[in-house]
């Protein structure tokens, strides 16, 4: 006798990477309809309760919530079997069988990759690194065994009558090893307890020095924090933790764990070029590999860098002055600025479609590889340009799209 048809019905569920969580709290706290619930061992979704919304997707800091698989409609994973996992289990071979929504599970892998890698990270998630990239060490340190990093620096960067504090953060570690790649990021929990008196949630900063540190030989490195007083949309906010990092006086302490980030890393074969593409404190990851090439340019082993550099002013925006004084055959600069007095409203993708053939070129060649890193949102924009300029030289950005992936060369990372 045939099962019934919904016994044969598959639907696509949410699960979370016990191996690469850290156990953060974000993607509970980012849920709006608490779908996501933990234990002392696991972070679990129920799949009774959770939308699909993918709104715990982008703030995960290690990819741990990318995650699905194709399973019986009628008979997902439980609560209790996701609490006792280890290791995720592998997926079943489900060959063509019909999925919720009627889509094929082929349809469905390739929706799960599109949201992965464009809505998210783009860290320990599915997306590949270069394939010259460094090896990178993660999770060397966790919540539970934190590293002590003295605070060796404190300067602000941005003009004084700017709206914005953005500052420019020097960590020293000592003699304890803490191994960083450009593109990586690390994660500091404030002291004290929120207003519900549980400890604060662990955030996340992306290093913006280069492996061998802010200044070699010194075991350090250095990070961009901005004040945060609003959220994306302008509403009031505290800013626990970037408040408590801007305060730092030189001297202090600050509990570190990581490094995390294993695929949002920079090439390093001969020839490799890199397109930026950034927004205000998104610049960390770039001034890195700028950084990094900077230093070894008498190896003269780099391909081109180009940097598309958006903010409000410049005096809101991030390294601007030392930016300036790169030779111009050394990186190729574009500044857009969105509110200069008397001036139309600039931003990072209006100078992307202005740079029309030379981002065709890049995006042609097999050893360019680009990195968006900045407010979420943001890479909305680059993407409707990366589609402009694609279709006006007859080809479809999907397919583009798709084979940049398919190569480790399209990064994103938005916060």
């Amino acid at each position: 006798m045939n099962a019934p048809a919904a016994q044969n019905e598959l639907a696509r569920q949410h699960l979370i990477d016990p191996e690469i969580c850290i156990r953060c709290n974000t993607c509970e706290e980012m849920c709006p309809v608490h779908a996501i619930t933990h234990d002392s061992r696991n972070y679990v979704v129920n799949f009774d309760v959770c939308k699909g919304c993918n709104a715990c997707m982008g703030p995960c800091p290690t990819g741990a919530i990318e995650n699905f698989r194709n399973v019986p409609k009628a008979k997902p994973y439980t609560l209790e079997e996701q609490l006792s996992w280890s290791v995720l289990p592998d997926q079943a071979d489900c060959g063509n069988m019909e999925v919720d929504g009627g889509k094929d599970v082929a349809d469905v892998s390739t929706e799960v990759l599109r949201i992965t890698s464009v809505a998210t990270a783009g860290q320990g998630g599915p997306v590949l690194a270069p394939w010259s990239a460094a090896h990178p060490y993660v999770n060397l340190y966790t919540n539970a065994n934190p590293v002590m990093a003295t605070v060796a620096g404190n300067l602000r960067l941005t003009a004084g009558d700017a709206s914005c504090d953005i500052r420019h953060i020097v960590l020293n570690f000592g003699t304890t090893p803490f191994p960083v790649l450009e593109g990586q990021s690390i994660g500091i929990t404030p002291p004290g307890l929120d207003a519900n008196g549980k400890p604060h949630l662990l955030r996340m900063y992306s290093v913006a020095s280069p492996r061998e540190g802010e200044r070699p030989g010194y075991n350090n490195l250095a990070l961009t924090v901005k004040r945060v007083t609003e959220d994306h949309e302008g509403n009031p906010v505290t800013g626990v933790c970037s408040n408590y990092v801007c305060d730092l006086k030189k001297g202090d302490q600050v509990q570190v764990t990581g490094p995390y980030g294993a695929s949002y890393l920079m090439p390093n074969h001969p020839g490799a070029s890199i397109m930026m593409i950034c927004t205000g404190t998104g610049s960390a990851p770039m001034r890195a590999m700028t950084e990094r090439r900077r230093r070894r340019i008498d190896q003269k082993e780099g391909g081109e860098l180009v940097l598309f550099f958006g903010a409000r002013t410049p005096g809101e925006l991030p390294y601007f002055g030392p930016l300036q004084e790169l030779p111009k055959e050394f990186i190729d600069i574009n500044f857009a600025f969105s509110r200069l007095p008397d001036q139309p409203r600039q931003y990072v993708q209006d100078l992307i479609r202005a740079r029309a053939d030379k981002v065709a070129a890049m995006l042609a060649d097999d050893n360019c590889f680009i990195y968006i890193c900045g407010l979420k949102g943001m890479e909305t924009g680059v993407i409707e340009a990366f589609t402009d300029i694609c279709r006006a030289r007859g080809l479809d950005w999907n397919t583009v799209w798709l084979a940049l992936l398919n190569k480790a060369r399209f990064h994103v990372e938005t916060y």
